[in-house]
């Protein structure tokens, strides 16, 4: 038989690259052989007890070798560890099934990757594909990853009852940070970590005592080229949820992320140093940042020097998490030509989201974002942070001051964010309409903010901004005076 589209029957999204206001070739599905097996005719049991490792393995194996095809998970619950892709591979988990990852550490192998921007260890993805040309993830059921038993988390972010079953499920208790963590190994690195990566660890033997602290990313697609996910359904991730990294001509439509509000870094995507992506018609409900577009931290994002470049994000949902959509704050490897539209924030810490600090680097530049609505903003409807702390918004919204530190000499490792223009933005309750904080020696430049409407508590504050043109924008703020600025130049509010 011919070959066939991994979304044959597919209805036609609306036309994403009309006027499109950079150049960027249209994105094609990958085109799967018309070979199907199921995991089942591999020794496979969906009985939700049975560990199906090698029968997922057997079976991309046997694809591989055939050229390809596409692998289907049939209704049940198919309990497994790791699943690594192939060239010309899609995984098709049909409706009613539901792939559940182990959380038997043992079955993860560390491997050489980047996490939070930094060249670094992490225990193997749940599903994962490197170095792949034409691979997809596609089918109506559902992805688990037992994220559960891999993450600390925090006292406060959990109800009462919440709390008390996971500090009876076993564990370590840290009561002075209020925190649980799965192990005492997690502890003991989580107290000397550079946010989630773990320093001076200098041999295998000191990294695989590590391991428990490794959670890995729930999806990784690694220096890939044509990749699919479509309409299938993500939850309970380790960690980040979906992770494209150096990745090419990809495509996401019509996903679902799931994940509880008190899972730490619980990201719903992140797009890290990709090149010509499309991510339409998705939802994301986490404990982390919605959309996030990144391209590697400090020294490690400079050296790489791989932008994340040419994105459309369009009809996407956001519900709970830290920023709908986010860039940053590894962002040191530069973004630039995204646009984002038709999309719509519901009670997210803050709605777009711009995050950054010295010592990263990297220039941010051409971000058109249009139409976008948002309801129940808990701070800012409209955020750039370039004193960004690494703490979730609410516990930094409110704090002044940061900018009134000296100015240091602008060089390579001052970060960048200019040309970025936004429009037609809707906001009904934020906690403040917009804050822009720049740098002194690096403001905010050229920034575009027309056509809004913004209710909220507090209204717009702008400091160390050069050139920002805000026209016909209605903030109806009930707190204070609607425009405050500070250090600014060439600003039109008009």
């Amino acid at each position: 038989m011919a070959a066939s589209s991994a979304s044959a029957g597919k209805a036609k999204n609306r036309d994403v690259y009309e006027k499109l206001p950079f150049n960027m070739d249209k994105v094609a599905d990958p085109v799967i052989p018309d070979r199907t097996v199921s995991v089942s005719d591999f020794g496979g049991a969906g009985n939700g007890t049975t560990l199906n490792t090698e029968a997922f393995a057997d079976a991309v194996e046997f694809l591989e070798r055939q050229g390809g095809g596409h692998l289907e998970v049939p209704a049940g619950i198919w309990f497994t560890g790791p699943i690594r892709l192939k060239d010309n591979i899609d995984l098709h988990v049909t409706a009613n099934a539901v792939i559940v990852f182990s959380s038997d550490r043992n079955l993860y192998p560390l491997i050489r990757t980047s996490f939070e921007g930094l060249d670094t260890y992490r225990c193997e993805s749940p599903v994962s594909a490197e170095n792949a040309k034409n691979v997809s993830i596609t089918g109506s059921g559902i992805i688990d990853g037992g994220g559960d038993a891999w993450r600390a988390v925090r006292k406060s972010k959990m109800t009462a009852s919440e709390w008390k079953d996971k500090v009876a499920s076993g564990g370590v208790l840290n009561e002075k940070k209020d925190t649980w963590y799965p192990d005492a190994t997690y502890m003991r690195i989580a107290e000397k970590a550079n946010m989630n990566v773990p320093v001076g660890l200098d041999s295998m033997e000191e990294w695989e005592a590590a391991k428990s602290f490794l959670r890995p990313v729930m999806i990784s697609f690694r220096r890939c080229e044509n990749v699919l996910m479509r309409d299938v359904r993500l939850q309970n991730s380790p960690c980040w949820s979906l992770h494209p990294l150096m990745c090419r001509d990809v495509v996401i439509d019509n996903i679902a992320v799931r994940n509880p509000d008190y899972a730490q870094n619980s990201d719903g995507i992140d797009i890290e140093s990709c090149e010509n992506v499309v991510l339409t018609n998705s939802s994301f409900d986490v404990g982390d940042d919605g959309i996030c577009i990144k391209s590697g931290k400090d020294e490690d994002g400079r050296r790489r020097a791989m932008p994340c470049r040419n994105l459309i994000v369009d009809g996407c949902n956001v519900y709970h998490g830290h920023g709908g959509f986010v860039v940053g704050s590894e962002m040191s490897g530069g973004v630039e030509n995204i646009k984002v539209s038709d999309c719509r924030f519901i009670g997210t810490d803050v709605g777009l989201r711009f995050k950054s600090k010295r010592g990263r680097g990297g220039v941010v530049k051409n971000i058109h974002i249009d139409g976008i609505y948002m309801t129940d903003i808990v701070t800012d409807a409209l955020l750039f942070d370039l004193f960004y702390s690494g703490n979730d918004p609410t516990t930094e919204f409110g704090k002044t001051g940061n900018g009134s530190v000296s100015a240091p000499k602008a060089d390579e490792t001052t970060p960048e964010f200019r040309d970025i223009f936004i429009a037609n933005v809707v906001c009904k309750g934020a906690a403040r309409a917009m804050y822009l904080d720049g740098l002194p020696e690096m403001p905010i430049r050229n920034i575009s903010v027309k056509d809004c409407t913004i209710s909220s508590v507090r209204g717009a504050e702008l400091k160390y901004c050069d050139g920002v043109s805000i026209s016909n924008v209605d903030i109806r703020c009930t707190e204070g005076e609607k425009f405050v600025q500070e250090e600014t130049k060439d600003t039109s509010i008009r």
